[in-house]
C-alpha cells in the first residue's frame, strides 16, 4: 500500500511514519503538513491509502475529502481529536477512523481494515461521509499556476464538461479540474442546474430565456453569455426559477 500521510502536527505525522515505517506491505510517500499540499500529493502521486487529519487550518481534511472524485480517490482513514467527527463517519461505512491519541495496536486493527477493503464501493464512503459532513460546497479547490487555491461556488457562472474534465467557468477566467460534471454537481448542490448533458449553470447567473426551436431555449447570463438549455432539462431549470 502506498500510504500518504496528512496533518498539520509535525509530531502526529512523525508518530504514524515511524509506526507504519514498521510494516513491510506499507511504502510511504512525503508526507503533506496541510490540506492544500495533500490535494497536490494526491493528484500528483495518486496514493492507495490517505491517513488524514480532520482538524487543520485553511482545507481541512473533511472538505478536501469532499473536493475528491469517487472513482479516482485513494482509501481515506480519517484521524481525529474528536469522536463526533469519527463516529458519524464510520456509522457511514467510511474504511476507518483513529481517534487521537491512539496506540500501535489500534493502527494496527485498521490496517487489517484496509489490507480486506479495496472494492469501489469502499473507496468512496469517505468521500461520501465528507460531503454529508459539510454540506453543498461554498468553495472549489481548482489550480492556479503551480499551486491550488479556493474559488468561491458563487462565483462560478456556468459549468462545461469535457470529458473526465470540467471547465469552470468565471466572469473573467476558466480553471480546469478532472472531475465529471455529474459528480461536481453532486458536491455543489443546489446552487447549479443542468441545462444540457456537458453544461450546468449557476441559477443566480441567469438573466434571461428565449425560446429557440423544438423546445430548446437560449439562456443569458448576467454577463452576457448566451448557452443552449436542452429540452430534457428546461421543466427542471423552469421549476428552479420560479
Amino acid at each position: 500500500m502506498r500510504v500518504l500521510i496528512v496533518d498539520d502536527e509535525a509530531p502526529a505525522r512523525d508518530k504514524l511514519r515511524r509506526w507504519l515505517g514498521e510494516q513491510p506491505d506499507v511504502a510511504l510517500l512525503p508526507d503533506s503538513a496541510d490540506g492544500f499540499a495533500a490535494a497536490a500529493a494526491i493528484e500528483k502521486l495518486a496514493p492507495d491509502v490517505v491517513f488524514l487529519d480532520i482538524q487543520m487550518p485553511g482545507l481541512s481534511g473533511l472538505e478536501l475529502a469532499a473536493q475528491l472524485e469517487p472513482s479516482a480517490a485513494p482509501l481515506i482513514v480519517f484521524v481525529t481529536a474528536f469522536d463526533q467527527h469519527a463516529i458519524q463517519a464510520f456509522e457511514l461505512d467510511v474504511v476507518d477512523y483513529l481517534l487521537k491519541p491512539y496506540d500501535k495496536d489500534r493502527l494496527r486493527k485498521s490496517l487489517e481494515r484496509l489490507r480486506g477493503r479495496r472494492e469501489p464501493a469502499r473507496v468512496g464512503a469517505a468521500i461520501r461521509a465528507a460531503r454529508l459532513r459539510t454540506g453543498a460546497s461554498e468553495r472549489l479547490l481548482v489550480p492556479q499556476g503551480n499551486a491550488l487555491e479556493l474559488l468561491e461556488a458563487a462565483a462560478v457562472h456556468w459549468l462545461e464538461a469535457d470529458d473526465n474534465y470540467v471547465h469552470l467557468h468565471t466572469g473573467t477566467t476558466r480553471f480546469l479540474l478532472r472531475r465529471t460534471l455529474a459528480d461536481l454537481l453532486l458536491q455543489l448542490g443546489e446552487r447549479f442546474a443542468r441545462i444540457h448533458k456537458s453544461a450546468a449553470v449557476n441559477i443566480a447567473e441567469v438573466k434571461a430565456l428565449s425560446p429557440l426551436f423544438k423546445g430548446d431555449h437560449e439562456i443569458e447570463l448576467r454577463s452576457g453569455v448566451k448557452l443552449r438549455l436542452s429540452r430534457r432539462f428546461k421543466a427542471e431549470l423552469f421549476a428552479r426559477l420560479g
